[in-house]
Parts: C-alpha cells; structure tokens; sequence
C-alpha cells in the first residue's frame, strides 16, 4: 500500500488525489527550477510529503488556526499540511522568490485556497500567528532568536512552534530552556529514513 494511504487512512478521497499530484507537479516544476535536489525527488513522497505531514501525527491544528511556515523552500512542510488541514490557512515565507513561484503555481492547480505565499526574510515580516512550523532552516537558538516578535513577545495568539529536525540537539535544547516535548519519528514511522528524524514541539 501506498505510504501515505497507509499512515492517513482517514483522509479524504480528494486529500488524497492532491497529494498524489504532488509528485509529478513537483517533477515538472524541478525539471525547470531547482527547487528540490534531483536525489531527493527520487524518494519524494517519503522524504518531503510524508515527513510533512509527520506533524499532523503530534498535533491537530484546531479549525480556524493560522500557521507560518518559515524558510518553507519548495513547499514544505506547508503544502502538504494544507491538503491536511484544509480549515486552517497557512502562510509559507521564504526569502527565494522564485521557489514561492513554483508553490503559487502548484497551489492554484490543486485548487488550494488557503495557502498564501510571503517574500521576506522571517525577522522582517510581521503577522499575527497561532503555529510557527519549520524544517531545520537553522539551529534551535537562532531560530527561536529570530522569531522572538512573532511569539509570546509580540502576539497573544501564539500557541506552539513545531520544528522537524534531525540528529543530536539536545544542547540546543538545552540553550533554550522552553517547555519542550520531542517527537520521536522512528515511532510512527518504520521507514529507514525517520530512523534519526524527529518533531520538536516548544512551548511558552
């Protein structure tokens, strides 16, 4: 069986059909711009569809939530997540237009209302946020330094960040020093990837 039919047995038939476009819309896309390495496009379900999605397996975004993907590159974790969660509305910033090009354009064939794209480097954009989500754009500390004005020290909606990451961290845990649970991937997820991949989820 399919990865994804089997981990998300309860997604609908049209979630379903959107993900399944991903791979060739993202092999189209990739043949013109490279948003994704070639290496990576040949395990592109597992490696990016489905580690996205990793987050909808430690948390369920309430209706209504409004989510920023940080340094989303191709897509990710965002676009997947909005097939997800197709009640919450997500932005997806990154500071390389061209790759929100191709995230625009693959959102509109989908039919996808609810994902919006924003050209900026994090610490100058600004907006009221319920989630903040990322695949390791940088380490622990420097994130968390560079997102200060969109959490609790600028926005009293702010709930979680969730961050995706790999290997050892724990001494930038250690720095800083939040109510944080780890996600152990290897546990919800048999695939040898996932063997060293891990959800962090911090808290305020």
């Amino acid at each position: 069986m399919d990865l994804i039919r089997y981990y998300f047995p309860d997604f609908t038939s049209l979630q379903h059909e959107q993900l399944d476009q991903l791979t060739p819309l993202y092999n189209e896309w990739n043949s013109k711009i490279n948003v994704i390495s070639r290496k990576d496009m040949e395990n592109f379900r597992e490696r990016h569809v489905l580690h996205s999605l990793a987050l909808a397996k430690c948390i369920s975004f309430p209706k209504g939530s409004h989510l920023l993907d940080i340094g989303t590159g191709g897509g990710f974790p965002g676009v997947p997540l909005a097939i997800a969660y197709p009640n919450c509305s997500f932005v997806l910033l990154d500071s390389i237009g061209k790759k929100l090009k191709v995230i625009n354009e693959i959102a509109g064939v989908l039919g996808l209302k609810n994902i919006q794209t924003v050209h900026s480097r994090v610490e100058d954009h600004k907006g009221d946020y319920n989630y903040l989500i990322s695949r390791a754009v940088t380490n622990m500390p420097n994130f968390m330094k560079l997102t200060n004005h969109l959490t609790r020290f600028g926005n009293k909606n702010f709930k979680e960040i969730l961050y995706l990451k790999g290997g050892d961290f724990d001494d930038e845990l250690h720095k800083i020093k939040l109510n944080c649970q780890v996600h152990e991937l290897d546990k919800i997820f048999s695939e040898p990837f996932f063997e060293t991949k891990k959800v962090i989820q911090l808290r305020y």
